[in-house]
């Protein structure tokens, strides 16, 4: 099965919530949601209301911020829930939990995943805390360079 765009940006994002200190199960969360959220957001999703925006400052003073109902990485907010102890990232009123990373993500590489995962933690370790902590340099500096390079890569490796 073809490992695509969608499972190397869940991927990235998960080492990414990793590499900032995430437990393996909400960097997961996290990264699902995240890859939810940027593929709807490329079909042009209609936002009811506006998302909260940190600032640099505010991003420097407190770079992981938890309320009630919001999480923030960086300048990067998701909507959580809780279910017993564990929390949850949700987007769309459906929480993203392991098994769903599983299902979507994990299953596309077949047995090759954990290799895949080691190299996405190899990767996001290359780059300095400040641009983990933006959105728009995740996107440009992480993802955007190697996302076709990785899907082929990871595709070739899931079907050999």
């Amino acid at each position: 099965m073809a490992v695509g765009r969608f499972q190397v940006m869940a991927t990235l994002q998960a080492a990414r919530a990793k590499q900032l200190g995430f437990s393996i199960t909400a960097a997961k969360s996290w990264g699902l949601n995240r890859a939810i959220f940027y593929a709807a957001a490329k079909r042009g999703f209609k936002v009811e209301r506006k998302m909260p925006i940190r600032g640099a400052e505010e991003v420097e003073k407190e770079p992981i911020k938890k309320t009630r109902r919001a999480y923030f990485l960086g300048d990067e907010m998701a909507y959580v829930s809780k279910t017993g102890r564990q929390s949850y990232f949700t987007i769309g009123g459906k929480m993203q939990t392991v098994s769903d990373f599983k299902r979507q993500i994990e299953r596309r590489f077949g047995d090759t995943f954990s290799g895949a995962w080691e190299e996405s933690l190899e990767i996001v370790r290359q780059y300095p805390k400040d641009v983990l902590l933006s959105r728009s340099r995740f996107f440009e500096e992480v993802y955007r360079p190697r996302r076709d390079e990785l899907a082929s890569k990871w595709t070739e490796l899931s079907e050999g």
